[in-house]
């Protein structure tokens, strides 16, 4: 039904809690733990998973922030889930920092009754994020140990348009298929591996550009709250359990972050919200996704009521 990627880089302990609350024998599982992390990382979670046979570790490769290896992950992700099983509809992505808000039979009918559409926040770059811009107009060069953004400028793809969003979407197995496979997508992918953050806007132009995709919603299904991180971008904040009342009443199907180090409580009460969710009950509805053809900004998409 659901192929999952997950993106891990520490936290063994908390990935582990996490991978049980998203655990269901009729999913595909996929973990990439970046190569930064070390070696300890990996064998950890590779042993942990061998009890669940529908599981498996992706070849560990360097990912950096701001780099087009994160690209890379994703789409050596999809196509590995790709091989794994024939079987599921829709390709999920999250990192080891996320946490369901729901459980996994109310995130299955959610997606059940949503098929052919394709979550996933999109913006016309140049009009609503011009700022972003100097990410795909100058020549980025990523190298193991850090990105060198050059002062020289570049073209855009000739009668292509930018897109941008963020890393996070749930998207159809016949897009995951076009955009690891299909040929029309190997230059978007050679483009995009010399530009800046390339992870929030190739997956977003190249789905807005081409036809091998299901009806597009601005809509990632993640509850974040983003903040100023310096002046290039907004990382999300991370919950408490004084945030509880708001997740736990929230229509997303997953929030972002968390991490138990801090506040380990709030995982506590959305484990018990879950415990709850299992048991035989009718689902909440999700409020109506919106359509990408809507204007409204897009940091409310998920909060609209139907």
């Amino acid at each position: 039904m659901i192929a999952y990627l997950v993106l891990v880089h520490r936290y063994p302990a908390q990935f582990k809690r996490m991978f049980k609350s998203i655990y269901d024998p009729a999913n595909h599982y996929l973990i990439h733990v970046d190569k930064n992390s070390g070696p300890e990382l990996e064998a950890d979670i590779r042993r942990y998973l061998r009890g669940f046979p529908n599981s498996a570790i992706l070849t560990s490769h360097h990912a950096r922030w701001g780099g087009y290896s994160l690209v890379d992950a994703e789409l050596r992700g999809m196509a590995q889930l790709l091989e794994m099983g024939a079987d599921w509809e829709f390709f999920v992505n999250l990192s080891g920092q996320d946490y369901p808000l729901k459980s996994q039979d109310e995130i299955a009918t959610f997606l059940k009754r949503n098929r052919g559409k394709e979550f996933i926040k999109v913006l016309d770059q140049r009009k609503a994020r011009p700022e972003t811009m100097t990410r795909v107009s100058r020549y980025v060069v990523e190298f193991e140990k850090r990105i060198v953004r050059t002062p020289f400028p570049r073209a855009f793809m000739a009668g292509v348009s930018p897109y941008i969003g963020n890393q996070w979407m749930i998207v159809s197995r016949r897009f995951c298929e076009f955009v690891c496979h299909d040929p029309e997508a190997e230059r978007y992918k050679a483009f995009y591996r010399n530009t800046f953050i390339a992870d929030e806007g190739f997956f977003q132009t190249v789905m807005m550009n081409t036809a091998e995709h299901g009806e597009v919603v601005s809509d990632d299904l993640r509850m974040i709250d983003w903040v100023p991180d310096g002046d290039i971008k907004l990382r999300p904040r991370t919950y408490l359990a004084s945030d509880a009342p708001e997740l736990l009443a929230s229509p997303c199907l997953f929030a972002r972050k968390f991490d138990a180090t801090v506040d380990d409580a709030v995982l506590g009460l959305l484990d018990e919200r879950l415990r709850t969710d299992e048991r035989p009950s009718s689902p909440a509805r999700r409020p109506s996704p919106v359509p990408v053809h809507v204007s409204v900004p897009v940091s409310q998409a998920a909060f609209l009521a139907s």
